[in-house]
């Protein structure tokens, strides 16, 4: 499983090469991730590699600023939140001294190889400094600070970044690092402050981050399910003041117990008018227990200018006469540990950055390593930069759709998601045609799958459909335990776990006839399947059952929706991510108890049936020393291999190990197992503890991410059946009973792609319920490396030098979010 490979280093060798690291502007979450990744990628590769403590301030200081790493200086860094390295802003760096006094600290240390980890300014000071590099050392020789030999050996300095920012302001890349941990911290204070609000029937005014993007706010708003939300990119209308009120007062008249208005701090409006609320209705009316309006830091009204938190309060306090609250978030969004998305994407990013800067030649052109769906790209660093100016040049001069086209596809599909789901059209501006559409949870309950139905529910009305929810499952639609739901009823489900319709892993076969009766009794149209394998089996079973029973020639889909991403046709799930922060989180609070402790190894067992994707990805979010799949046998050589290593490793003063087992992994070396061998073969060494974590990984609120997965996957199925629907209505009813007209809606590499389940046949390993091939097993040798395992990398899976685009391709829907 892990035994060295003989042709180590074969294809990716830095011997003989300097690399450093820094971080450098504003800290963010995952930051540290990417330090310890960049540290031991390097040293891997044999390069040396070093520490930049105070960003460019400490380049330009020199001293005892720039000290070489080792493997155990970046142990106990995963899981730590800001940068433990340091960052500072740097007047002295923007002045060409600045610059010339950092080139000779560099030259110092014989490093000609920069990962930079930061913000756009951060970047493009480093491409000055790249281009600026060839005369700062002619500078140098000229003063007699260096020798020719040293201009000659040093010649050309590369430059690797990667973007570490709360506000995922940066063009070019779905996701920054910090952006999904500020997330975490934003949900958790909304989801805590939603309790209070209701008891005391109070509107909350919440501000968050992002003075010059409105990401953050914007997903927020998709998160926890806002009525109103306020972002520089998408000023609002003229008189918004009296909209908003009025769609206030109609929430809680509806009998409605939430309402959420998020606006980014530093709103304005789009003509630069002052905002005022003279011509906004008194109007005091209606039953409606909370508000929370949540302002982005940034916001803007119609007339340019800011919007503030104590502006929207005076407004619904003199307005509606509702006692109302301001809260600021402020640098809270920037502290606490970081999510297990950060932890991954910073992990895959230094060590993509690695490989970068030893790729790189003198004519290789700055680059910014990437996220473009669930794949790691490099991109030119400038023309990334260029992009993000544009995007402020464009909001300047008001033409805020361009902006936001330019902020991508992500950014758009967003703010386009957010627009269906929040605002409820008039009974007048709704469709005329209307077909009835029944939406289920079926599978074990996995976080998500609420805001999955929800955005389900209120898509299809908006498209005119009259929606209808099945309770518990296939088992239930045979029971007849189907009732209509309405855009009310499912208000704050974003946040719930588990599924609030009941959900059940019986597979419909035995029910075929009773369902078909119930589909044909209330005029079933077309279904919405969310769930897990047992979804795809019973969707599978209603296609082949179309030859006896008309009543399944309807369009139908399934979203993905369980921990343990084992579904063909999509490389995520709905819950996964959640679960994979609780797997974290636990490996956190386990790896801590044993501080103080004599040496300890932990062996934890996770769930996800045959499917190892849980045990290998949360390893890696972790810092796991092994993780133990079916998918990559093993035996006992292996486990010996295993303890060896940890028994090596504490010779050093790394004083924890943590080793993951996926629940199906091997029939024989079961988690007791390898808790008594290990507990054997370390002794005198180190001692070990097991903990199974058991259906807690099922459990809690859903994520940031999860809840945003499954409220824009789910309205593109939506949206995929209104069509499919229309296609199929003839002579006054819907017939189809085409291969398309069944499919899963899954995220394939860079897209979300509506596959027909019959041709996922092949694609699938029945006997072990997984798909036959998956791509997070590329991630294993990455969390083998950073374990300290000589183990062969595939670098052919490298990102390669892209260029942007302004409109990517459809590739692109499949952003992360």
């Amino acid at each position: 499983m892990a035994q060295p490979d003989k042709k180590f280093f074969e294809n990716l060798s830095g011997a003989g090469k300097a690399i450093a690291v820094l971080t450098s502007g504003g800290d963010a979450q995952g930051m540290n991730a990417a330090v310890r990744a960049v540290v031991r990628m390097g040293i891997y590769v044999g390069a040396k590699v070093y520490f930049i403590h105070e960003g460019y301030q400490g380049m330009v200081d020199g001293g005892d600023n720039i000290r070489e790493a080792t493997w155990e200086s970046v142990s106990s860094m995963l899981q730590v939140g800001g940068t433990v390295i340091g960052s500072a802003r740097c007047k002295e760096f923007r002045t060409h001294e600045g610059r010339l006094k950092a080139a000779h600290n560099l030259v110092q240390h014989g490093i000609t190889n920069l990962c930079v980890i930061g913000g756009d300014g951060s970047l493009t000071g480093a491409n000055l400094f790249r281009e600026e590099w060839s005369g700062l050392l002619e500078e140098l020789l000229q003063q007699g600070l260096i020798d020719a030999d040293a201009v000659q050996k040093y010649s050309a300095l590369h430059i690797v970044g990667m973007v570490g920012s709360i506000d995922n302001d940066f063009c070019g890349t779905d996701m920054t690092i910090g952006t999904d941990s500020a997330l975490h911290r934003i949900i958790e204070v909304v989801d805590a402050i939603m309790t209070t609000a209701q008891s005391h029937q109070r509107t909350f005014v919440l501000e968050v981050m992002g003075r010059h993007c409105g990401y953050l706010a914007l997903v927020s708003a998709l998160a926890c399910g806002a009525d109103w939300v306020f972002i520089p990119e998408m000023p609002p209308e003229d008189h918004w003041e009296e909209q908003m009120c009025h769609k206030l007062s109609e929430c809680r008249s509806r009998g409605s117990r939430l309402n959420i208005i998020l606006v980014a701090e530093g709103a304005i409006d789009r003509h630069g008018k002052a905002i005022t609320s003279n011509e906004v209705k008194d109007n005091r009316a209606g039953k409606k227990r909370l508000n929370i309006i949540i302002v982005a830091e940034g916001a803007i009204d119609s007339y340019n200018k800011p919007i503030t938190t104590d502006h929207i309060k005076n407004l619904v306090v003199k307005c509606l006469g509702f006692d109302t609250r301001v809260t600021i978030l402020g640098h809270v969004q920037r502290g606490g540990t970081p999510s297990a998305f950060d932890r991954i994407l910073a992990s895959r990013m230094g060590v993509e950055a690695v490989h970068a800067l030893l790729g790189t030649t003198a004519n290789t052109p700055a680059c910014v390593v990437s996220l473009c769906g669930n794949q790691a790209v490099r991109l030119p660093l400038m023309e990334c930069v260029q992009m993000t100016q544009e995007v402020q040049k464009a909001m300047d001069e008001k033409k805020f759709e361009e902006a936001v086209k330019l902020r991508g596809r992500s950014f758009e599909n967003n703010l386009n998601t957010y627009k269906l789901l929040a605002h409820r059209k008039a009974e007048s501006e709704l469709p005329t045609s209307s077909f009835n559409v029944a939406v289920l949870n079926v599978g074990a309950p996995a976080a998500g799958m609420n805001a999955a139905v929800r955005s389900a529910v209120r898509v299809g009305i908006s498209e005119g459909h009259k929606m209808f929810a099945v309770n518990d499952g296939f088992e239930g639609f045979a029971k007849g335990q189907i009732k209509e739901i309405k855009w009310g009823d499912v208000g704050g489900w974003t946040g719930q776990g588990g599924s609030l319709l009941g959900t059940k892993r019986t597979l419909p076969g035995k029910y075929l006839d009773k369902i078909a009766e119930q589909m044909t009794l209330h005029n079933i149209n077309a279904l919405l399947v969310i769930g897990g394998f047992e979804a795809y089996l019973g969707l599978m079973d209603f296609l082949a059952a179309r030859k006896d029973h008309e009543a399944f020639c309807v369009p139908m889909v399934m979203v993905p929706a369980t921990v343990s991403n084992n579904i063909p046709g999509s490389d995520l799930s709905i819950g996964a991510d959640t679960a994979l922060n609780a797997i974290t989180d636990t490996c956190d609070r386990i790896k801590q108890s044993a501080s103080g402790t004599k040496r300890r190894v932990f062996i934890i067992e996770t769930m996800g049936g045959y499917c190892g994707y849980l045990a290998t990805v949360g390893g890696l979010a972790a810092g796991a020393d092994a993780a133990y799949v079916f998918e990559e046998p093993f035996d006992i050589r292996d486990l010996q291999a295993n303890v060896e290593h940890l028994r090596e490793k504490m010779k050093t003063s790394i004083q924890r190990g943590l080793v993951l087992r996926n629940e199906n992994s091997n029939v024989n070396y079961t988690t007791d197992f390898i808790y008594q061998l290990y507990t054997e073969e370390g002794r005198g060494i180190f001692d070990c503890r097991k903990n199974v974590l058991g259906h807690m990984q099922q459990g809690g609120a859903p994520s940031p991410f999860d809840r945003n997965f499954g409220t824009k996957i789910s309205a593109k199925a939506m949206q995929w059946i209104s069509k499919k629907l229309k296609e199929g209505y003839r002579q006054g009813r819907v017939f189809t009973n085409t291969e398309d007209s069944a499919c899963l809606l899954g995220m394939r590499r860079r897209a979300l792609v509506f596959q027909p389940v019959v041709q996922l046949k092949d694609q699938t390993d029945f006997v072990h319920r997984i798909p036959k091939e998956q791509w997070w097993l590329k991630l294993r040798p990455l969390m083998k490396i950073l374990a300290k395992y000589k183990t062969s990398y595939d670098v052919s899976d490298s990102g390669q030098l892209e260029h942007v685009v302004r409109n990517r391709p459809r590739e692109t829907d499949a952003a992360t979010l």
